[in-house]
């Protein structure tokens, strides 16, 4: 009599006491990442926007500092609570989506130490790319319902929009301007591992 007993591979392991994810592709769930930009309206009020089409990939390497990260975000996704001021945003003025309509980030250095590190990478936006550091944590594992297995990270990191050549604004009449030019980039990334 044959042995037909199947032995499933961990979804996690520990190194040095942390739990991580296992090697592995783990691909992006859009109905559950979340990925937000925050700047200064009157460079005092925080006005927050998020984009709601994401997708791409974390590729876990057994060697964690080996890891790839490819995102691509839908632009015209842009949600920020008001109507017209997401049609600002989509305008050419700024993000100008008709011109640009997709933002991608890939990593280029990984740096991993216990449950976080610092993924480096290269973001393009408005058709400029420059590297920047996301500030990496993983967040866990669950199983989901229908068997999946599903890995959280949070990111986050800060840029300056004209560096992408994003420059519209409007001085004001007492100094500074009506936008800031910082703007903080926080991400929840909900991923399923992918057992293809």
């Amino acid at each position: 009599m044959s042995d037909t007993t199947t032995h499933e591979v961990s979804p996690t392991r520990t190194l040095d006491g942390d739990v991580l994810p296992a090697p592995g592709a783990w691909e992006i769930d859009p109905g559950h990442t979340d990925v937000a930009f925050i700047g200064r309206h009157f460079l005092v009020t925080k006005v927050r926007g998020r984009f709601t089409d994401v997708t791409g990939t974390v590729v876990i390497a057994p060697n964690l500092n080996d890891s790839k990260v490819e995102v691509s975000i839908n632009m015209a996704s842009v949600e920020s609570g008001s109507e017209a001021r997401d049609t600002h945003i989509k305008s050419d003025e700024l993000f100008d989506v008709e011109q640009f309509p997709t933002a991608t980030f890939t990593s280029t250095k990984v740096e991993w130490r216990g449950a976080s590190g610092v993924v480096h990478g290269d973001l393009t936006i408005h058709g400029v790319t420059h590297n920047v550091p996301l500030a990496v944590t993983f967040e866990g594992h669950v199983r989901d319902p229908w068997g999946g297995d599903r890995g959280i990270f949070s990111a986050e990191t800060k840029v300056n929009r004209e560096d992408f050549g994003i420059t519209w604004n409007v001085a004001l009449e007492a100094g500074g301007l009506l936008v800031s030019k910082d703007i903080q980039i926080e991400i929840n990334l909900e991923t399923v591992l992918n057992r293809a």
